[in-house]
């Protein structure tokens, strides 16, 4: 029977690179404080045994675990996978781990995966809140003692820093845009109006028409295919129906120009359409479809390298606590012209 090879163990690599266990503990944790040249014989002495740190080891002796946690509402949504794939690639550059969890909006199933990730001992977190407002959320986190990165969604008064597009500007761009087309009678059409982001839309859209002395038409009644059909029907059938329609999500974005499709209403002949947030097929579909877009990979990263300026932080002398402090990174969003609004097709 062939035994079984042992790992090679830590007081190996000291004894064989002639440093004590202590520098062989620094290397492994980063190299601070070691001379370079020590460094570097370390290093060639742990390649040469092939060692790994023992991780379970290092969580109960209270080291990282070198896992972060994403709490995201969902990964069929393009917006969060991109988020993620941003965040994924900065953790990666910081030799660490992205553990990914859904939450569908869902303030029970969000505290739950906080306390699952805590139980593993993840390092941090980022998290697009269910609930902005949610004290539950804010105490769970408090007691994780872990820095917290919010995203795309702030805390309400909370010291936890949070990265977020422009949604009001956004919209007010979306809504003028339309208004400046002409049109009179511009439905904003979406679902989820408690979200922080829909709510911020909301309210871009509605200073802009009433600025304008135009109708506010909100109709927030549409979680999918069929209740958008049922509201453009609705709204067509009106003695004064809407002569454009301004979408808050992609997904309304999406089932409003399915619905338009099905009853042969021409765009932007009849009605036009202007979405917020841009999605793959946007450009290829006819008419192509106007949208704002976000800078989606941009606040994964940065949402992501605010969290690990946070862990490093305690390394220069700083604890985490006093980097608790409460900064909004507020990203700029676009308006791409393309023809369902009225633009030429020249426009995109």
């Amino acid at each position: 029977m062939v035994k079984k090879r042992q790992r090679p163990t830590l007081s190996e690599v000291a004894a064989k690179a002639r440093v004590g266990t202590t520098t062989v503990s620094r290397v492994i944790n980063g190299g601070h404080r070691v001379d370079p040249k020590t460094l570097a014989r370390v290093l060639r002495v742990i390649e040469t045994l092939g060692y790994t740190p023992n991780q379970a080891a290092r969580i109960l002796k209270g080291d990282r675990t070198r896992t972060i946690g994403l709490l995201i509402p969902s990964i069929a949504d393009p917006f969060f996978s991109s988020c993620a794939e941003a965040a994924q690639a900065i953790a990666r550059s910081h030799d660490s781990l992205l553990i990914v969890t859904t939450t569908h909006n869902d303030p029970k199933i969000e505290i739950e995966s906080v306390d699952v990730l805590m139980r593993h001992r993840s390092d941090g977190l980022i998290i697009a809140p269910a609930d902005s407002e949610s004290q539950t959320l804010r105490g769970a986190l408090h007691r994780a003692a872990v820095p917290v990165v919010a995203l795309d969604r702030p805390f309400s008064g909370s010291s936890i820093p949070a990265v977020v597009a422009d949604n009001y500007a956004g919209a007010k761009m979306a809504t003028q845009h339309l208004i400046d087309h002409g049109y009179k009678r511009i439905v904003c059409m979406t679902g989820e109006p408690n979200l922080y982001t829909i709510s911020e839309r909301m309210r871009g859209y509605r200073k802009t028409v009433e600025a304008a002395k135009l109708p506010c038409l909100l109709d927030t009644s549409i979680q999918d295919y069929k209740s958008a059909e049922h509201a453009v029907e609705s709204m067509l059938a009106q003695p004064h129906p809407p002569d454009a329609i301004f979408t808050l999500k992609n997904s309304t974005t999406i089932f409003a120009f399915e619905a338009l499709q099905k009853l042969n209403i021409p765009i932007p002949a009849s009605v036009a359409l202007l979405g917020y947030d841009d999605f793959e097929l946007a450009a290829a579909v006819r008419p192509s479809i106007s949208v704002i877009q976000q800078p989606i990979a941009e606040i994964g990263r940065i949402a992501a390298e605010l969290l690990f300026d946070a862990l490093l932080r305690p390394t220069r002398g700083e604890s985490v606590a006093e980097h608790a402090i409460g900064q909004q990174i507020q990203l700029e969003t676009h308006l791409i012209r393309r023809s369902s609004c009225g633009c030429p097709p020249s426009a995109s």
